[in-house]
């Protein structure tokens, strides 16, 4: 089967690899040569590393990029059998490219988008076929990252949906099945790691250093949530963040801060303009955290029954499996363990009486507990 991949930013690039890796001949589009050129060097750079490192044999680096067809002129696109959107997070920019699809691949070609947090529904709206139509959300970056979600509108055929996971399992990547919800599984259940966070920080009670020490150093995360919202782009992560509180109906538990917002604002976008929550720039003394034993454990316990909280919801609402949920957090975003598992441990009911006492202490929406935690909780239940 041939693939086409359309957006050469890192995320498409990264796709088009992974194909191409697996042996399909792959179509690269961008509208801009510039992006094609700088996906083309990035592809030969990345590859040949693979075989100084032996993890390709000689000779095989070429070979993978040969398969790759780098073209500004989306009617090249016309024989392949899945189509990848990766553009900017624009319904209406991706709608306009369904439609042009539309008219250029074959009618049981698959049409995918990478979108992160929008409406598959939507998307699909925009054309004739819209059962061929499917979510398939890639994290960056994609070469390694093994989860990708699979998200089936409620127009999506059984046969679509069957056939997408297929290919994408034969990529060898780990794939979950997410219902089409903002967020679908990680970038739902993911919002309390950075909005609980900066919640704690602006009420005075720990600085981001201190915060993102105990996240690490006790709760065994990869990067703290200041550490990760400077790596992503303050930009990006705040735009994710108000998408997904608009699309819930402004739900407060997904309410974006004013801390972020103003970094963007300033524009202190994080690591790729040299200062955000921290100072990137040249001689900068990174800020030493408290590692007071109590504090740490507070400010842990505190996001992660956070996250447990909309993991639980999550699986109450039918977005995703038990397993699925789990499986998402760790492979997607390296949660040092599934959420729900992580709730077994602490205890369901340990978990219902911090968010009860949270919402009496702050009177507020955001910290309601999960109707199916507190069910579980007077059951005598556990997750697994």
């Amino acid at each position: 089967m041939k693939i086409a991949i359309i957006g050469a930013g890192a995320m498409g690039a990264g796709i088009a690899q992974v194909a191409a890796q697996k042996g399909h001949e792959v179509y690269l589009t961008d509208k801009f040569e510039a992006a094609l050129d700088k996906a083309k060097a990035g592809h030969e750079k990345i590859l040949a590393r693979l075989v100084e490192k032996g993890r390709l044999a000689e000779g095989e680096d070429k070979e993978i990029v040969g398969r790759i067809s780098y073209t500004s002129n989306m009617a090249d696109l016309k024989d392949a059998g899945l189509v990848i959107e990766a553009v900017i997070e624009n319904i209406e920019i991706k709608k306009a490219i369904f439609q042009e699809l539309e008219g250029i691949v074959a009618e049981d070609a698959i049409l995918a988008s990478n979108t992160s947090s929008l409406s598959i529904a939507s998307i699909g709206s925009s054309v004739k076929k819209a059962d061929r139509v499917i979510g398939i959300h890639f994290f960056n970056p994609a070469p390694l990252m093994p989860l990708v979600e699979i998200i089936p509108a409620v127009s999506t055929s059984v046969e679509t949906t069957k056939k997408a996971r297929e290919i994408i399992d034969l990529w060898g990547k780990v794939t979950v099945l997410a219902k089409d919800t903002p967020g679908f599984i990680v970038n739902r259940v993911a919002r309390p790691f950075y909005g609980e966070a900066v919640r704690i920080y602006e009420e005075g009670f720990a600085d981001p250093a201190t915060i993102d020490w105990a996240m690490t150093e006790l709760g065994g995360f990869r990067m703290g949530p200041f550490t990760l919202m400077d790596f992503i782009g303050h930009d990006v992560n705040y735009a994710v963040t108000e998408s997904v509180f608009e699309a819930f109906y402004y739900d407060q538990r997904y309410r974006p801060n004013f801390s972020q917002k103003r970094l963007v604002e300033a524009g202190w976008l994080g690591r790729k303009t040299g200062r955000g929550f921290y100072d990137y720039s040249e001689g900068a003394e990174k800020p030493e955290p408290s590692t007071n034993q109590e504090m740490g454990e507070n400010i842990l316990w505190r996001i992660l029954v956070m996250l447990i909280n909309e993991a639980a919801d999550a699986l109450y609402l039918n977005i995703a499996s038990r397993e699925d949920i789990d499986l998402a957090m760790t492979k997607g975003v390296n949660y040092p363990k599934g959420l729900l598992k992580w709730a077994d441990e602490k205890g369901i009911q340990h978990c219902v009486d911090t968010l009860d006492r949270m919402q009496t202490e702050y009177g507020e929406d955001r910290y309601r507990c999960s109707p199916l935690l507190r069910k579980m909780a007077r059951e005598g239940q556990t997750f697994f």
